[in-house]
């Protein structure tokens, strides 16, 4: 038996593979595909990545620029404590110790006035004098009648002592004579008003006269000859003032005012009499605070003997020894002055601005004083401007670096 195996020779036409080739041709074919398709994916999300991250970048640095552009830069500046100058300066006005209107007290014309303004006078020195025609018609009238008053109480008393000793001899009835005992009394009482009115029209003409009440000088004329006068009328004839001593009031804070008292000294000054102090001294006070103002009222005089303060002078007034708690001051240029009143702008913790009213006090020129309103921690903005809103969120400038000392050459001294 031949056991050789015999191979049958391949039945495929020329140019045909077998299946197995073509299905392994197929799978590299298809992996080259797939592989392309991935590279190309790369690519092109690479391109997308490549175009749109650098512009979104772009953009948010932009939104981010633009956002800090927007955002407003301001400087600020801490309350400080204001410096005390050794007393409490106020403004204040000096006036005369005694000044008093002088008004006429008889109706007339006025004949004649030999004082003028700045005239000195003596208390009881004729000022001026007045024409009273009808007062002395009146008066005369008055005498007259006093007279015939005088006349009939004589009669009246002769008719009462006849009917009396009538009365005795039972000539008359004890009713006759009562009632002529009556009309004495009546008549007695009669003479009395006419003199009192005598004795009130000759008051008045001696009113024709206008003497000084006191010492002192002519400060203002109200008058001229011939012009009507009227008693009663509220039209002065002259202003009489004594500025030998003035009077200065002040209004005290009240965070001063414990510290005010009679007997305290004090200094004034007159801005138009540079280097000049005049001492003062504190006679008494109102022993109350104003609830307007909060100021307690104070008086006190200076001696003006020789005349070289004016009454009536604006003057600056320091109270000496007085112990007032430092009050915080601002620069002038961080206030807003607004219908809603005058209001600083505060840059809170989160960085936004605050508005807060604030209360004024002295002013000191660059800076004021603050009562109220503001802490020595706030940070306030200098130079606010005029449109600045609470909430706004603000940047605070760096502060600029103080200048180097420049240093002092030392000399090196030559043997």
């Amino acid at each position: 038996m031949n056991t050789s195996a015999t191979t049958e020779p391949s039945t495929l036409p020329p140019g045909r593979k077998p299946a197995a080739a073509l299905s392994e041709a197929a799978t590299a074919a298809n992996a080259k595909l797939r592989r392309a398709a991935l590279i190309a994916a790369v690519l092109v999300v690479l391109g997308v990545v490549a175009g749109v991250v650098p512009r979104r970048i772009h953009r948010a640095a932009l939104r981010a620029e633009t956002q800090e552009l927007a955002m407003q830069t301001v400087s600020v500046v801490s309350p400080v404590p204001g410096t005390s100058a050794g007393g409490l300066t106020l403004p204040a006005e000096a006036r005369p110790l005694v000044e008093a209107p002088i008004y006429a007290r008889t109706t007339g014309y006025l004949k004649r006035y030999l004082v003028d303004i700045g005239s000195k006078v003596k208390a009881g020195d004729l000022l001026a004098e007045i024409d009273t025609p009808e007062l002395n018609q009146q008066l005369s009238q008055a005498r007259a009648e006093l007279n015939q008053a005088d006349a009939a109480l004589t009669l009246a008393k002769t008719t009462a002592a006849r009917w009396a000793e009538l009365l005795k001899t039972a000539s008359v009835s004890e009713q006759e004579t009562a009632e002529k005992q009556a009309d004495l009394q009546l008549k007695v009482a009669t003479v009395e008003a006419a003199r009192a009115n005598v004795r009130r029209l000759e008051d008045l003409q001696a009113f024709e006269q206008v003497t000084a009440p006191f010492d002192g000088t002519i400060t203002a004329r109200g008058t001229d000859v011939g012009q009507l006068v009227t008693a009663g009328s509220g039209s002065e004839l002259f202003r009489l003032a004594q500025t030998g001593i003035l009077r200065v009031y002040v209004r005290v804070p009240q965070a001063a005012a414990l510290g005010v008292a009679p007997g305290q000294t004090a200094e004034l000054t007159i801005p138009e009499m540079p280097g000049r102090v005049f001492p003062a001294k504190v006679v008494r006070t109102s022993e109350a605070i104003s609830a307007d103002s909060r100021t307690l009222l104070t008086e006190l005089q200076v001696d003006n003997s020789r005349g070289e303060i004016l009454a009536g002078t604006y003057v600056q007034l320091r109270l000496m020894d007085t112990r007032m708690a430092p009050t915080l001051t601002l620069p002038a240029n961080t206030l807003l002055f607004r219908a809603e009143g005058t209001q600083v702008g505060v840059v809170g913790p989160d960085d936004k601005v605050q508005l807060r009213h604030v209360t004024l006090g002295r002013d000191f020129g660059p800076t004021l004083e603050i009562l109220d309103g503001v802490e020595p921690t706030d940070r306030v903005i200098l130079n606010p401007a005029d449109s600045l809103v609470a909430g706004t969120t603000v940047r605070i400038a760096a502060a600029a670096p103080e200048p180097a000392q420049k240093a002092t050459p030392t000399a090196i001294s030559s043997k």
